[in-house]
């Protein structure tokens, strides 16, 4: 009989079975590959929230920290291109809200976030942004007081940043034509928001300062939100108006409104009509004090004049004059009756010139009070013309003065002797020479000139004859 069932081989054991096919092992690269298309495409836009751990900026400008939490963490990277955009730079620390999407690097293995937004948690990123360049600024000294300087007192020229188009550029124009009419404005026109803005205004500043005769620079704007003011809280706006040869008023928004830039010009504006008044009340204030020294001398000459005439008085009561005034009353009344004839006389003319001269009589009035308005007028002007001309005098005299002192100090200075082809000689102890046999061959001198040293050694040497 067939028996049919397992085969035990040559040993009588059982044969083993057949190994089923193994699958296709996967190379290092295969696996990486398909982790990164999973991850990139999964996680490719994802918010994340953590604390900033261990952020270092590469030369290149790429942020590299970590993102953590009390359980893991992350690596993150902020390229440069990304970190330029950014409103602030976070801190090792700093609780944080990101935005990217999850990058391989399959050299290492490696996962990390690729970060395309920061922003604080509990914070606007622009506040935040305020914040540290107002701290930063502040430690550098730009907002120290006494760093900044006095606006002129009577300003010719008055530069203004503004856009030409809004409402800000007329308001200034309207209180220093109304206050100080005959100032000139030069308007360099820029936008006031926006991402170019900082850099028009940047370039307005510059373009500013290499005018000649420039007294004083406006930066103004309307109010408007943090958003719309941020070009006057970046950087670049704040070390230009820091770096302004010409004096600088900030004129930005509104009273309630504060920008970097109102802590780093010479003078902060609580609006930009406030500003055209800032620069014109040093003449207001000129111009009060010339009113009060015509008072003064008004009251002084009235005074004058009183003692006067109490003198006059009591030196006519003296008894010296008593008989003369006998004399002088005889023909007063002599006078008096000359006079009463002359009247009767010319009663009869009078009459008739009556009417004449009521009628005439309002037009002569009203002629003879334009002439004295004319007359004081042209008094006042003449006084003023005087003023002028008093302090254009003395201004002119300082001026000449300082440069006579001025050129004795140049003429005085080593550096113009230097200028005539002389020089200075040290060796090399720093002792100056003024005799060649204080030097012998192979000494290292030290030579000054008018224009930079020169070394050089010492390889001869010839008495003075």
């Amino acid at each position: 009989m067939e028996q049919k069932g397992l085969d035990f081989g040559e040993a009588g054991a059982p044969a083993p079975a057949p190994r089923p096919a193994r699958p296709r092992a996967l190379t290092v690269s295969d696996l990486t590959g398909r982790i990164q298309g999973a991850l990139e495409t999964e996680f490719f836009d994802v918010w994340v929230e953590g604390e900033v751990s261990n952020l270092k900026i590469h030369p290149s400008g790429n942020w590299y920290f970590s993102l953590k939490d009390d359980a893991a963490q992350i690596r993150a990277v902020v390229f440069r291109t990304a970190a330029r955009l950014l409103k602030f730079k976070p801190r090792d620390g700093m609780k944080v809200l990101v935005r990217g999407g999850l990058t391989l690097y399959p050299a290492r293995g490696d996962y990390q976030l690729k970060v395309e937004v920061v922003e604080p948690l509990g914070k606007g990123a622009l506040q935040q942004a305020f914040e540290e360049l107002k701290e930063r600024l502040a430690a550098e000294g730009l907002f120290d007081p006494a760093r900044k300087r006095p606006l002129p007192m009577l300003p010719q020229r008055i530069g203004v940043i503004t856009s030409p188009s809004g409402a800000v550029i007329q308001d200034i124009l309207r209180v220093l034509g109304r206050r100080y009419a005959n100032v000139s404005v030069l308007v360099y026109p820029a936008r006031v928001q926006g991402q170019e803005a900082a850099a028009e205004i940047v370039q307005g500043l510059r373009a500013l300062n290499r005018l000649r005769g420039l007294d004083v620079i406006i930066v103004a704007r309307g109010g408007g939100s943090l958003e719309d003011l941020w070009p006057f809280n970046e950087e670049r706006v704040a070390r230009a108006l820091a770096a302004s040869k010409v004096p600088t008023i900030s004129a930005v928004g509104h009273e309630t409104d504060v920008t970097i830039a109102d802590f780093v010009a010479d003078r902060r504006a609580a609006t930009p009509s406030n500003a055209a008044e800032i620069v014109v009340e040093a003449k207001e204030a000129l111009r009060a004090k010339v009113d009060t020294l015509q008072g003064r001398l008004a009251a002084a000459l009235d005074l004058r004049l009183t003692r006067t005439r109490a003198r006059v008085g009591a030196l006519t009561a003296h008894r010296v004059f008593e008989a003369e005034r006998g004399r002088l009353r005889a023909q007063s009344r002599a006078v008096a009756e000359l006079r009463r004839r002359a009247e009767t006389a010319l009663f009869r003319q009078a009459e008739r010139a009556r009417e004449r001269l009521f009628r005439t009589g309002a037009r002569l009035e009203q002629f003879r009070w334009d002439r004295q308005v004319g007359e004081r007028r042209q008094r006042v002007e003449a006084q003023a013309r005087r003023l002028h001309d008093l302090v254009a005098g003395r201004v002119g005299r300082g001026r000449a003065a300082l440069g006579r002192a001025a050129g004795k100090l140049d003429s005085l200075s080593p550096l113009a002797v230097l200028s005539r082809g002389y020089a200075l000689v040290w060796d090399g102890e720093g002792r100056l020479l003024r005799s060649a046999d204080q030097a012998a061959p192979g000494d290292a001198l030290r030579i000054r000139l008018e224009r930079g040293h020169l070394n050089a050694t010492v390889t001869s040497r010839e008495e003075a004859p």
